[in-house]
This record gives structure tokens, sequence and C-alpha cells, in this order.
């Protein structure tokens, strides 16, 4: 029988692991489509990627525009030092992403945290809100007393509709048409297919967000079209999907069985057949109709949460304030 799995498309946020499943399907040369990797002292590995084109952008799943991707497999070993560098290396990124998109050091930034403080694997935005360096309301109200090297920055985490009963799209809204920024910067959480990546894994994208996207929510996007003003997302995977967990365990017995005997066919069948992305899709189907393709989070997620929070936050101050050594951001991490 003849399955169809068309509408259990794989979900993730994370655009390297779209361009990953489209290269699956269409090979490493995808039209439209350019990506340039390298790699930090072999701790970090950083992906930046074009999507110049329609087709490319239909092909991956996701908006034109520029995304960088910095990994980190070690980061949840909870090293200070490791830390350090990688809030250092995430605003020189962010400081060359404002260049690369025609940002200028004089730009009025509003900071958006996206998600609910009272769910951790949620609490990334408001918790980078936290942290961040506010200072508009020092250019509003003694702007000869600012030194030079600062830029206005203001900062606000809106809550979630479930808490709210407004669309985070209409607050942030609101509070652009008033605040009038030249630039929003909107942080939250993302889900990742791939377990290795949850909260090792940084996104930066100028294509704007959805809040719940990463949950399958489908609500009004913060983009340029809806705010009227450039929006660069900033996500980390936090939650990861039962069904990639259970896929993945499925891949870890067929390679241990790989190594006990060459007749692995008796015992997987056709399971051993199906690339990657058909198994998960099988797998979605099996669990979704019971409600079992739950979202899960590691146990050590509240110290994960703010170490993450902490980072993003860092990097953010030093790449957005002149006055702030981009090259040394170690103060500001913890």
């Amino acid at each position: 029988m003849d399955l169809d799995l068309s509408r259990y498309s794989v979900r993730t946020d994370l655009a390297l692991e779209a361009k990953e499943m489209a290269s699956g399907r269409l090979g490493d040369a995808i039209p439209g489509v350019h990506t340039e990797t390298s790699e930090d002292d072999g701790d970090m590995t950083i992906t930046k990627m074009t999507i110049e084109t329609d087709e490319g952008a239909q092909a991956v799943g996701k908006l034109r525009g520029h995304y960088v991707t910095i990994e980190v497999p070690r980061l949840r070993e909870k090293d200070s030092d490791l830390q350090d560098k990688v809030a250092t290396r995430f605003a020189q990124e962010f400081a060359d992403f404002l260049l690369r998109i025609g940002i200028g050091k004089d730009a009025k930034v509003l900071i958006i945290g996206l998600g609910n403080n009272n769910v951790t694997p949620d609490a990334l935005g408001p918790l980078v809100v936290d942290n961040v360096m506010v200072t508009r309301h020092y250019f509003e109200l003694m702007p000869e007393q600012v030194s030079p090297g600062y830029r206005q920055v203001s900062a606000v985490a809106p809550g979630v509709l479930g808490t709210t009963g407004i669309e985070t799209s209409e607050i942030v809204q609101g509070i652009v048409e008033k605040s009038r920024p030249d630039l929003v910067i909107a942080i939250d959480a993302l889900a990742s297919r791939a377990l290795e990546r949850v909260n090792t894994t940084i996104q930066i994208a100028d294509t704007g967000i959805h809040p719940g996207s990463g949950v399958g929510n489908k609500r009004k996007g913060l983009t340029v079209d809806f705010l009227g003003v450039p929006v660069i997302a900033i996500g980390v995977p936090t939650v990861v999907y039962a069904s990639t967990i259970v896929n993945s365990t499925m891949d870890m017995m067929l390679n241990h069985f790989k190594n006990q005997t060459s007749n692995t066919s008796q015992i997987f069948g056709m399971l051993e057949s199906m690339d990657e992305n058909e198994r998960l899709q099988l797998v979605r189907e099996v669990l979704e109709p019971v409600g079992h393709n739950l979202l899960v989070t590691p146990k050590d997620i509240d110290q994960f949460i703010e170490d993450t929070a902490n980072i993003i936050a860092s990097g953010l101050n030093a790449a957005l304030h002149e006055a702030i050594d981009q090259n040394n951001v170690a103060a500001y991490t913890h």
C-alpha cells in the first residue's frame, strides 16, 4: 500500500536544516541558494546562506534573504570560556550582518523578546530583554549626557496571545508606530529537526519571524511588510519533536545492527530502504493521530536557556554599541 506522506512535512525553523533536506532531494547545488561555511578553532561552525531567487526559496521552503547559523556542539557543556567565545563571535557576526543589510551605526533599534516567561523553553526572548542594554530613555531625557559610541535601543517582552489576549504582532505594531525605530530585532525560541542542534545553535535572519511557528501555530508575522521597518530575527532551537527522537533512535539501532550482522533487512524490513525524510514522515504519521508527537526539551533547559540568553544579550550589546569592545564581551556574559 502506498502511503500519502505529503501532509506530514518535516517542520524546522532553521534555514540550514531546510537546505539540508532540500539537498537530499535535489542534490547539493540548489539554484538560487548560495552557502559559505567556515570554522572557528573547531569549536564553532558558521554557515552563511543567501536565498537569492524565488526558485531557491521554493526549493528550500524559506523566504528569500540572508541567514547566518552558528553551531556550537559543546555549548551545552557549561564551559564559561566557550560561552564568552561564542558571545564574542556572535557580536562580530551580528555587526557584520547589520552592515550587509545596510543598517547604519546611528539606526534606532527596538528589541522584541518573543515568548512566554512562564514556560522555560519559550522564555529565551524575555530573558534576553532582561539583559540587554536599553538607552532610548537617556537620549529622550538627557541626550547631552550620552557618551559617544552608543545608539538608541529600546526593548520589550510583549507576552503571548494566551496571556494577553492580543496578537503579539499587533502589540509590536503599536509600539513601532509610537517609538519609530529604524530596525526591529525579534528574539524567539525555535524548533529543530535535529536533537544535536537543540540549545547549541543560533540563527540570524533578515526575513522576519512568525511568533509560535516553532510549535505549528500560524500567526501574523513580524516582517518588514507588516511593520514598515526591517526585521532581524534571532532564534535558538530549544525543543525537538518526539518524532525526530524516535527517528534518530531508529537510525542508531540500524547502525548498531549493521555492525553485528549484514542481514538487517529481516529486522527492519522496508524501514531500512526508506531515506531519512520518508522514515521521519512515517513516524509522524503514527504519532500525530494519537497525540504523541510531543515537543521535547532537555531536562537541564533552565540553565541552558539562561546561558544562551546571556550570550545573545551580551553579543547584541557589543554589536549595537560601538563603545563596547566586540573582541572582549566576557564582562557582559555573566
